[in-house]
């Protein structure tokens, strides 16, 4: 089993191997906290039961968080947070509600992702901007994963990640490359600010000897056209 505290000691040791090393999380959250003031309306897309807001609804001005799966809901953690139920694709806010949503771990589970998105443009002001983080499906730990039926992922995924399994939620991946990215939020009216492809050698971690083969495929795959294969896509667009 691979815990949370056995990746994230995982993920230390090859930051010190390789100094500059930023995880996924640490990129999104330096991209969240460039976009954020005192006067800031943030709606976090996908917020489960807390989350980033967990360290910003403190610091802005309307924290908002919106989820389909009621029973997080019910479990929220930040309490300055206002919370609803409602899917993706059809968000129940007016027009231009937000300088910014916040969206990980979300565009991996999405049917219609561009409705979504359009969806996401609408309640963003003009320059509001739209920070996400999700897998990406060329990845081989992802297309590993895409190998396994649904009903055995369910099963598996909380032992080898001691997760919940009610935590764990169909995947379908029909965004999840950087240029279906790219092709969707185009569409939707939001224009690239900031794109990073992010690696991680820990979801091999299963053994000592299993981690340095994915520090050996990391380093492979640094440059292009083969660092389009990172694990992590994170992004900031803007609304023009």
């Amino acid at each position: 089993m691979i815990s949370l505290d056995r990746q994230n000691r995982y993920r230390e040791l090859y930051a010190r191997l390789w100094p500059g090393y930023r995880t996924s999380g640490q990129v999104y959250e330096t991209l969240v906290r460039r976009c954020i003031t005192p006067q800031t309306r943030v709606l976090d897309l996908g917020c489960g039961r807390g989350g980033i807001m967990e360290l910003l609804a403190d610091h802005v001005a309307l924290p908002v968080g919106v989820d389909s799966d009621l029973a997080s809901l019910v479990e929220y953690r930040v309490p300055a947070v206002r919370c609803a139920a409602a899917l993706a694709d059809a968000l129940p806010f007016s027009d231009a509600s937000f300088d910014l949503v916040l969206c990980s771990w979300v565009i991996e589970h999405l049917a219609s992702p561009q409705a979504a998105f359009h969806e996401v443009a609408r309640v963003l002001r003009t320059g509001g901007h739209f920070v996400f983080l999700t897998p990406n499906a060329l990845n081989y730990v992802v297309l590993l994963n895409r190998l396994i039926p649904a009903w055995i992922q369910r099963h598996l995924v909380p032992r080898l990640y001691a997760r919940a399994e009610a935590d764990t939620f169909p995947v379908v991946y029909r965004a999840n490359t950087r240029q279906k990215l790219d092709a969707l939020l185009r569409q939707a009216g939001l224009r690239c600010e900031a794109f990073h492809l992010v690696g991680d050698p820990s979801y091999l971690a299963l053994h000592k000897i299993l981690f340095w083969v994915g520090v050996l495929l990391e380093r492979v795959t640094d440059g292009r056209p083969l660092q389009e294969l990172k694990v992590h896509l994170v992004g900031c667009y803007v609304k023009t």
